[in-house]
């Protein structure tokens, strides 16, 4: 591991520390009246042992002082009178020594954060990476103290996006019918390299200063706000970034799972439900480090799982974000990062939390969801599930169009939907087509315009919550086809200055391109306000030809969804679709607007989609 030391001093919004010296670091840096779940401050310092922490206003009671292993650090349960006035209290530190500091606290009356609401399948969330998307603000591509400097040319560089940037864009991203944002981490990544992704955290109450401030991230969720749009944290419990400020001086020893020389995880997910997995192998899958510049957390020391569940809650309650992602869940002891989920809910039973649990099987996936019924009774506490396996099955399905044999083309997607049985609630579950980890769609059905119509199509009117990746709405792809995260995740087209495309204003793209945009918008849009979409149920066809026909219905309304992946036109059997199509006479397809007649015969033309809402 790197040494470094961490001299600086901290001045978290409201900590007012009036005698640095022994002081350099309180967290979390504020909190509020009327919370459920009781305030652990966490002082950081030097030659904090034996200290006694007191509070000037006889209101505030501190309770159960005591340092880590590491005399650095003081761990005090603080509890306030009912009553408390808002303001900035005095507290007294006097450490072994006799050494005295005095620092200034801020304590706020608790917001209307219990009446928030949270994303759920109404929404269309859109995923982005605030390094390569939007470049409002020039003077913080670089910042003092940070080597990992802007440069464009560096597809592991970072470009200089930013918030201002993805402010500038809120309306953009409302046009696309989205309702949810959820970027990667902005948090404090200082890592010397590849630090753009904002995976490897190095400040977990600190949004980097190449993105903006705390005070622009509150902007930022406010903003969006005006505009329908909710803003779902990436959350990062497993792991930290090796510049993080208490790496090499952690609170405890076991901190930081560590090894004689670098360990890597196994990887071996399955191990968490398999019932014949070794100890050994579980044991290294939690413990072991996900990257080189990525410590792993130990989440079996209590402190720990007790700072990210103030953590998170900080963020919500100060911030007014309305959900969170938790990034590599399963790697992590999973009964630990459960008791996280638990406590954020308990303070907030309204907020939902989706897990990045990255399997391929529906077996797995239905293992982490939150609720379900599991033969050994764990529960993950997570609301919602990333469907990976959809993932999956989107891109093999809409590989074979032509001539499909017996289980491949649309069948693909059919039997993602037949063994839907296996979850409490696969209405639940995040859909997309991609992410910023995978290869993008477009690269995947080489970059076939009719085949991501239908792919769009799909996710609008599909069981879930569906998430758009930034950049699919024009079918982004690498220039010479080379796949891989540094090639695929590349600047948005006019998100800096003199680029001779601008998606957000619409200059200079091609006509495929406007074309992809004005479907997404469409479905997207038109998804917006439909309620048979959102809570609807779904029964389907078995494919034939390669077409897959389903509905969305609920007392009074329908929506048919036809999707024709072969190349072909296909003629349509209205009677075998009776079942749902009832007394409807026809309906009119939301992206031609043309109206279609059960009485009259009719074919849907090759690589086409219809959304239909049945009259």
């Amino acid at each position: 591991m790197r040494k470094k030391i961490f001299l600086s001093i901290s001045l978290l919004f409201t900590i007012n520390i009036l005698f640095s010296q022994m002081i350099n670091r309180v967290e979390p840096p504020s909190w509020w009246t009327g919370m459920k779940h009781p305030l652990r401050i966490m002082i950081y310092g030097e030659d904090l042992r034996n200290s006694t922490l007191t509070a000037k206003d006889s209101r505030i009671k501190v309770l159960n002082v005591k340092n880590g292993d590491n005399p650095n650090y003081v761990f005090a349960d603080v509890k306030f009178d009912n009553g408390l006035s808002t303001g900035e209290y005095e507290f007294v530190l006097k450490n072994g020594k006799g050494k005295v500091v005095t620092f200034k606290y801020k304590i706020e009356g608790r917001k209307s954060s219990k009446m928030r609401t949270s994303f759920d399948s109404s929404d269309m969330i859109y995923l982005l990476m605030p390094d390569r998307f939007a470049n409002g603000d020039v003077s913080n591509d670089n910042a003092n103290g940070y080597p990992d400097k802007s440069n464009r040319s560096d597809i592991l560089g970072r470009h200089g996006g930013d918030l201002q940037g993805i402010i500038n864009s809120l309306d953009y991203i409302s046009s696309l019918g989205a309702t949810a944002i959820w970027s990667t981490p902005l948090l404090e990544d200082n890592e010397p390299k590849v630090s753009y992704h904002g995976y490897a955290c190095s400040d977990y109450y600190k949004i980097d200063p190449r993105y903006g401030t705390n005070e622009l991230y509150k902007k930022y969720v406010d903003e969006a706000a005006k505009r329908g749009i909710k803003i779902i944290q990436d959350f990062i419990p497993n792991h930290c970034g090796l510049s993080h400020w208490w790496v090499n001086n952690p609170p405890f020893k076991d901190w930081i799972n560590t090894f004689p020389k670098y360990t890597q995880s196994n990887f071996a997910m399955t191990g968490h439900a398999d019932i014949h997995a070794s100890e050994a192998d579980k044991d290294l899958l939690i413990k072991g480090w996900f990257d080189t510049s990525m410590p792993d957390m130990n989440l079996k020391n209590e402190e720990l799982v007790t700072y990210f569940i103030q953590n998170m809650i900080w963020w919500v309650e100060w911030s007014g974000i309305s959900g969170i992602r938790v990034d590599t869940y399963p790697y992590s002891d999973k009964y630990q990062i459960a008791k996280i989920m638990n406590g954020i809910r308990t303070e907030y039973p309204w907020i939902s939390i989706v897990g990045e649990c990255w399997y391929h099987s529906p077996q797995e996936i239905a293992y982490w969801e939150g609720g379900n019924k599991n033969k050994d009774g764990y529960d993950s506490k997570l609301t919602h599930v990333m469907d990976f396996w959809m993932q999956d099955m989107i891109f093999e399905a809409f590989l074979k169009d032509e001539n499909p044999n017996w289980g491949e083309g649309m069948f693909k997607i059919h039997r993602v939907l037949a063994l839907d049985y296996i979850y409490k609630n696969p209405y639940s579950l995040m859909i997309f087509a991609d992410n910023h980890d995978t290869n993008r769609i477009s690269e995947l059905i080489k970059k076939n315009p009719s085949k991501l119509k239908m792919i769009l199509s799909l996710l609008a009117t599909m069981r879930g919550i569906p998430q758009l990746y930034y950049g699919t709405e024009i079918m982004m792809a690498t220039k010479d086809g080379v796949l891989g995260h540094g090639q695929e995740r590349m600047d948005m087209p006019g998100g800096w200055d003199g680029d001779a495309k601008n998606v957000f204003k619409g200059e200079n793209l091609s006509e495929i391109e406007n074309d992809i945009l004005n479907h997404t918008r469409k479905v997207f849009g038109w998804r917006k306000t439909s309620k048979v979409i959102h809570d609807g149920k779904l029964t389907h066809y078995w494919p034939i030809d390669n077409v897959y026909i389903y509905f969305r219905y609920n007392t009074g309304q329908a929506v048919m969804t036809i999707i024709n992946n072969n190349v072909k036109p296909i003629a349509i059997d209205w009677n075998r679709y009776k079942e749902n199509i009832k007394n409807f006479k026809g309906g009119i397809d939301i992206i031609s607007d043309k109206e279609i007649k059960f009485d009259e015969k009719f074919e849907i033309p090759g690589q086409t989609s219809m959304i239909v809402e049945l009259k």
